[in-house]
């Protein structure tokens, strides 16, 4: 089943999984001690690092049995906590952090079994608990928790936020459990195996994904990809029909793909057209499908919208996540990416932005769809407030180098247009 707008997206004859851990991360302790400048150590090196990482990851199904007994190692008191806080899983001011401290590290699997049960998912397709939870730690453990932001707990709070987007009054009464269970699994593996750095990143680099993708959404496709060959791997769905999982499958991909911001404006542009002409019709599944890419894309991008100290926290840590690539890029004497350079780049110019170009255009969209529920008064009325806190911290900062600017010259830089190929 093919999607309009996704002809990236190929048959079933056409689609490959990827082995999990048959591409090795951007391993940053071996670019930090090589020695040699724009040179990753030798060819050697290289091929030991690569085979060590192979054999880590090929282990990780059957460790991945072991963590079913962590939650159970922790005080009751942090079970209590856990148990009370996913009694309030569909509010927005849910803290991730928080849920994360509080299930020892496991947010993305304790999250998914319980809204798997929540929307009766586990009945409803006959799914096998453990087996469940196997392929959960999969994708959990395949996420990087170096990354500051590109882990399991972005995945668990993009999750956490396309379980409220799919209670919303406007889609819920279409869902199917289909549906449903695709966009939780989409929102859960959507940034999996993510390498800390961005497309142009490994383009520039020649790393093996872009060529493999010839150089189109390139970790989008990977990260379809590593979940189709997870879910294989596990054999979650293996006693459902083969046509069920390849449609599975086939939308897993084209809800993916959606995410790749340089697809923006493409899905904009669509769901303008749609709202101005009120032509949207969810009794069909193509239209429904294609408001569950929107669903997921807002949930990707949420992060804007949430309270002010929940909001500053994955600022922060996307744009460290930045700055640690372009200090890659100056050691290894690449052009500094857009939005990656520590010196230039401060935290409120890039933010401001990201709310200005992508962040208010969709959620605005979004808005008029839903209907200005409760929900999407409470994101925008968030997205308000926590731009004016970044620009009153710009404007200080800007106060504050032309005080220190002792030749009376501003060296305040001007805020950025985002460059979409740099966007969280």
């Amino acid at each position: 089943l093919c999607f309009a707008g996704d002809a990236r997206v190929r048959g079933q004859t056409g689609v490959l999984s990827e082995r999990r851990g048959s591409y090795p991360f951007i391993d940053f302790r071996l670019l930090n001690n090589t020695t040699l400048s724009g040179e990753i150590g030798t060819k050697k090196k290289v091929k030991r690092l690569l085979s060590f990482q192979r054999y880590f990851h090929a282990s990780r199904l059957l460790r991945g049995i072991v963590p079913q007994a962590s939650l159970y190692l922790l005080d009751e008191d942090y079970l209590g906590q856990a148990r009370h806080m996913l009694s309030k899983v569909g509010m927005w001011d849910f803290d991730i952090f928080l849920f994360d401290r509080l299930t020892n590290g496991n947010s993305l699997v304790t999250l998914l079994c319980h809204l798997f049960n929540v929307h009766g998912l586990i009945h409803h397709f006959q799914l096998d608990m453990v087996t469940l939870h196997r392929f959960l730690v999969m994708v959990q453990e395949d996420y990087h928790s170096q990354n500051p932001y590109h882990n399991a707990v972005h995945a668990a709070d993009v999750t956490q936020a396309m379980h409220c987007y799919l209670r919303e009054p406007k889609l819920a009464n279409f869902l199917t459990p289909s549906d449903i269970m695709l966009g939780l699994l989409a929102a859960a593996a959507h940034d999996v195996d993510h390498p800390g750095v961005n497309q142009p990143f490994l383009i520039k680099t020649k790393h093996h994904l872009a060529s493999l993708y010839q150089n189109v959404s390139v970790l989008e496709n990977h990260h379809w990809r590593s979940t189709i060959g997870m879910l294989r791997e596990s054999r979650l769905l293996a006693h459902l029909p083969k046509e069920v999982t390849q449609d599975i499958e086939q939308q897993l991909g084209s809800l993916i793909l959606a995410t790749d911001i340089n697809r923006q404006n493409e899905f904009l542009i669509r769901l303008k057209s749609h709202l101005d002409n009120q032509d949207l019709r969810l009794e069909d599944a193509q239209d429904r499908h294609f408001m569950l890419q929107i669903a997921l894309k807002c949930a990707d991008i949420c992060n804007p919208c949430r309270l002010w100290d929940l909001s500053k926290q994955w600022s922060e840590r996307v744009c460290e996540e930045f700055y640690r690539q372009g200090d890659l890029e100056q050691k290894f004497e690449l052009e500094i990416s857009p939005l990656c350079n520590q010196q230039k780049d401060t935290i409120p110019s890039i933010q401001i932005g990201f709310m200005t170009y992508i962040v208010e255009p969709l959620f605005e969209r979004w808005a008029q769809f839903t209907g200005d529920t409760p929900l999407s008064e409470n994101m925008l009325n968030h997205l308000r407030r926590n731009k004016a806190k970044w620009r009153s911290l710009l404007h200080k900062q800007h106060s504050s180098s032309r005080s220190n600017d002792h030749s009376g010259q501003v060296t305040g830089s001007q805020e950025q247009t985002l460059n979409e190929d740099e966007t969280p």
